[in-house]
Formats: structure tokens, sequence, C-alpha cells
């Protein structure tokens, strides 16, 4: 007969911001560990344990401010991870060890991935995170625990409730331009768009509203200004 074991619950989440440049992911560095271990803290995503009295959005809601000092976030569960060793792996044990009460007790974890605009949302550490900082998607080195896959796995939900869901507006600022739009999904995508064809699309869709108003401030010849309208 197997043998039953309690676990943790927990929430982390993979937070995507996004500029000229590409896709940020938003990490944090754990604080140190006893100084006579070799082990050193790992970055991981924002993540901890759920509370018994609160639900899993507001567990992610919660976690994500703790950690990162980020409120007003878009928050949306992809997946749950409950690989029996998922935080079982050397490099991680050491500072489980000095952090949680009982560090050998299994965790499942339910993942969250949100988007912010990057001018709208300024991260700063608290709680367990030594330092916050927004990393370049394809240049994430190893990360504690099963981070990477629970990253690889966000960034493949993004990917595919994009269009149907109407995401992308929230990783723009609030005033755009179809030239940053139509790179955005370039880049989420992995794909070119022709840009007549891109702009007639998106000038059909009644959420997109444009606006009276130009780009100030750029050297070459300011475009127009549009918004996103989510109760159109």
């Amino acid at each position: 007969m197997p043998v039953s074991q309690s676990l943790h619950l927990s929430v982390d989440c993979v937070v995507f911001g996004y500029d000229n440049n590409g896709i940020k992911v938003l990490l944090i560095n754990q604080k140190g560990i006893p100084s006579d271990n070799t082990h050193q803290p790992l970055t991981q995503l924002p993540g901890d344990l759920i509370l018994m009295n609160e639900g899993l959005q507001q567990a992610a809601e919660r976690v994500l401010f703790d950690l990162t000092q980020l409120r007003g976030v878009y928050l949306k569960q992809f997946h749950a991870f409950g690989d029996p060793n998922r935080v079982k792996d050397l490099k991680d044990r050491a500072w489980l060890q000095s952090v949680r009460h009982l560090p050998d007790q299994r965790v499942v974890t339910i993942g969250y991935y949100g988007l912010v605009s990057l001018q709208d949302f300024h991260p700063r550490p608290a709680s367990f995170a030594r330092s916050v900082q927004w990393a370049d998607l394809g240049e994430i080195g190893q990360l504690a625990y099963d981070h990477n896959n629970i990253l690889d796995q966000a960034f493949e939900a993004l990917r595919e409730q994009m269009e149907s869901h109407h995401i992308s507006f929230e990783l723009l600022p609030k005033k755009f331009t179809l030239t940053q739009l139509q790179s955005l999904y370039e880049v989420v995508l992995d794909k070119k768009f022709d840009k007549r064809n891109f702009r007639k699309n998106v000038k059909k869709m009644t959420h997109v509203i444009p606006l009276d108003e130009k780009q100030t401030g750029v050297t070459h010849k300011p475009a127009q200004l549009f918004s996103y309208n989510p109760h159109k």
C-alpha cells in the first residue's frame, strides 16, 4: 500500500515585460545562506508557499507583492507542476534548509504568468529577495528548482493565448503605436507580418482606439498613437 505524505502548495509567477529590445522576465536573487555553507543562493522566479486562508489568485498577488512590491499586475494561471523531485536537486537544498521549517516536504506549485508594461511597473526587492532584475528572455541561465521549465511553459502559454485573449495590450504603454504592436506580435510569435495587412486588420478591431495624438520626443516622423479599450 503506498505511503501518503503531506505536501506544501506554492505559487510561482512568471512576469513578462516588453520593450524595444524584446521580452524581459522578472527574476529575484535569493538572500544569502549561512557563511559556513559552500552552496550559493540562486536566481529564481518570484514564488512562495500559499497560506492556509487564501485562494490561489490571492496568493499569487500577495507573493508577487511580498517579493517585488508590484501590485495590479495582470496574472493568469496556466499550469500546475507536481514532479515529486522538483525541489530536491542538490543545488537547492542548502538554501531551502535555511528558510523552510520543513525543507524536505514535497512542493506542488501553481504557475501564473503576468504581463506588465515596463514603463509603468518598477519592482523592488523585499522579503527573501536580495535583489530583483529584468532579464532578457533569451539570455536566462540556470534557475533554482524547475523554474526554467516553468518559464518555458509560461512563454508557450503566452504565445498560444496572445491573439485569442487580447492580452498583448498588457505589455504595451497605455498609448502605443501600431509599429510597437506589430513588433510585439513578431517577437512573441516569432514570425514576420506584412505591415499593410497587419495595420488593416488592427484597424478593424473595435477595442483598438485611434487617438488624436502623435508621438513626441522622437527623431523620426511621429506616428499616430492608439489605446486599448477592453469594454469595446
